[in-house]
């Protein structure tokens, strides 16, 4: 009996190590995107200006987009809002994806409103890099120790 507590709790204790790595990329990834988007303001807001989905919400956007990603890599700071903030940045991911599925499949010009090294990548490069995320979002959900509080109580 003691075997399966200690190997349930190694179980648990490798899943939260696992999703705070996971959680430690998200917050860099948002806090560095929020980051360079705010450094580069005025960038940033013209090249949402010139998406053809996102022209007529580019000034709202380009204060929304930011905000959140700060506000999702905040949250991901504390264990107590872990799950949601995941839950949040997963669902972040699948949105941006879409939105670069949609401009390449809808969209004759194609507009960067990326900064920083996310702008180097192509739009198959950066949809690859959002879908490396989108499954460690999953991931990250499903190894939650928030999720796993019965176990740990046993």
């Amino acid at each position: 009996m003691i075997n399966i507590r200690f190997a349930m709790r190694q179980i648990i204790k490798n899943k939260t190590i696992a999703v705070d790595i996971i959680n430690g990329l998200f917050i860099l990834l948002f806090i560095y995107a929020a980051s360079s988007k705010l450094l580069d303001y005025q960038k940033f807001t013209i090249e949402l200006g010139k998406s053809p989905l996102l022209s007529a919400f580019s000034h709202w956007l380009a204060w929304l987009v930011p905000a959140i990603e700060i506000g999702i890599g905040i949250l991901l700071l504390f264990k107590r809002f872990q799950l949601t903030a995941l839950f949040a940045s997963f669902s972040l991911m699948v949105i941006f994806s879409a939105y670069i599925i949609a401009i390449l499949n809808f969209s004759e010009y194609i507009p960067c409103s990326c900064g920083g090294i996310l702008e180097n990548m192509n739009w198959k490069q950066h949809f690859w890099f959002n879908m490396m995320f989108v499954v460690l979002g999953v991931l990250a959900i499903l190894l939650s120790p928030n999720k796993n509080k019965e176990v740990i109580a046993q």
